[in-house]
């Protein structure tokens, strides 16, 4: 088939969206389908065109097989409504032109976030004559207005209906948790129209490696220590405080080494609250090449997963799968009712805290670190039930099952 994929985030981005995004267009490449990609000039995270793309209106590359259409937006490091409607605006302008440079596709995937590219894609429905499926990797504006970055009533509104129009121009609507669904039906859409496909991680790619000479290790003074480790996005869903106070409460533990890889305008921020705290067994180091990210995780003897109270049905963290591909045990400091604490029980691989309670996370890691033949064990489940539950092809194969029912029909 001819699969046409609008996503704002796509390689090299490391992390969020744009990894997914990535492995599901050169997977569908792969397997022999005409892939094309349609997204925006690499911004994220850190909010600023990349060098080698600034200046650029448009521009075209071709990767593993897959054609890659980039726009301009209009980026800033300044978080504001106002930046951000600049932001939404330019790229819907701009992707539309650039994504009736091509074939007419028999599919078109759309990926959430973010909404307002609803518009777009809706009008790209209408005139190629083709299914649309919506990908949602969060229930937006839930998540926005829950954690609180999203507080004007008149855009709360405004983005309440574009969520209802995307629902409404979407033949098929795919789900990465069973949160999502109920979330959905809630709000009044046709289970028939709803397809669970979780999320995936390369099994082959993200696999449990040696700790003996390890770079990561190595680098960051790491060797001989008892590594907790939390990377990825550091952003309100997160709140990484916790993470550092519960540090304070292990700090007569040496071997401890409580690690956060993130972003480096992020990790100022957290600098500080650690100098504040007093918390001196915290690491807080870049984020590092993908191809390195095996290597890394395999470096941990424990990730975190972080969520604040307010998230729960509408956010499903990708390093969920990624943890437990890596064989890692898991302490997942999320709410209790939430997808992501539902996914970490359900891999017997891992342990949920209350949220935004430092000494019980404190808690979890000493009682982990005092008792390595439970961390080898989670580990050992934890990449059991990623093979058995989250393994790329069976994704591939749900979306082209998917891709058969919406264009015969």
């Amino acid at each position: 088939m001819k699969i046409l994929i609008y996503s704002y985030n796509y390689w090299p981005e490391p992390i969020g969206i744009a990894p997914l995004m990535t492995d599901l267009a050169e997977g569908l490449a792969q397997r022999g389908h005409e892939v094309r990609v349609v997204t925006a000039v690499p911004w994220y995270p850190e909010s600023k065109i990349n060098p080698e793309y600034q200046g650029k209106l448009y521009c075209t590359e071709h990767r593993n097989g897959v054609k890659i259409q980039r726009c301009y937006v209009r980026a800033s490091t300044k978080r504001n409504l106002r930046n951000r409607a600049l932001f939404e605006l330019s790229f819907i302008f701009f992707s539309f032109f650039q994504a009736l440079w091509g074939k007419r596709p028999d599919v078109l995937i759309l990926t959430v976030p973010g909404l307002p590219v609803g518009i777009p894609a809706g009008i790209l429905g209408f005139l190629y004559r083709c299914p649309v499926i919506l990908n949602l990797q969060d229930i937006l504006p839930d998540a926005a207005v829950h954690v609180g970055l999203l507080t004007n009533q008149k855009a709360i509104r405004i983005f309440e209906g574009l969520e209802k129009f995307n629902y409404g121009i979407a033949t098929k609507i795919s789900v990465i948790a069973e949160g999502f669904k109920d979330n959905l039906l809630g709000k009044g859409v046709a289970e028939e129209k709803i397809a669970m496909i979780p999320n995936w991680v390369d099994v082959n790619f993200i696999k449990p490696l040696p700790r003996e000479n390890n770079y990561f290790r190595a680098e960051n003074q790491l060797e001989g220590k008892f590594v907790v480790l939390y990377s990825g996005n550091i952003a309100l869903t997160q709140g990484l405080e916790t993470v550092i106070d519960a540090a304070t409460h292990l700090q007569d533990i040496p071997e401890i080494a409580i690690t956060i890889v993130g972003e480096k305008k992020a990790l100022n921020r957290l600098q500080k609250y650690c100098q504040e705290r007093g918390a001196n067994n915290v690491r807080l180091i870049p984020f590092q090449p993908r191809e390195k990210l095996p290597e890394m995780l395999s470096a941990a003897d424990i990730g975190l997963v972080i969520q604040k109270k307010n998230v729960i049905a509408f956010n499903m963290p990708s390093k969920i799968q990624v943890l437990l591909s890596s064989g890692r045990a898991i302490i997942a400091s999320v709410p209790a009712s939430g997808t992501a604490a539902k996914a970490i029980r359900a891999s017997e691989g891992g342990i949920v805290v209350p949220p935004e309670d430092p000494k019980a996370l404190a808690v979890a890691i000493r009682e982990l670190y005092e008792d390595p033949e439970r961390v080898k064990a989670l580990g050992q489940n934890s990449r059991k039930h990623a093979i058995e539950n989250y393994a790329f092809d069976a994704a591939l194969d749900r979306y082209e099952d998917l891709f058969d029912k919406v264009v015969k029909h």
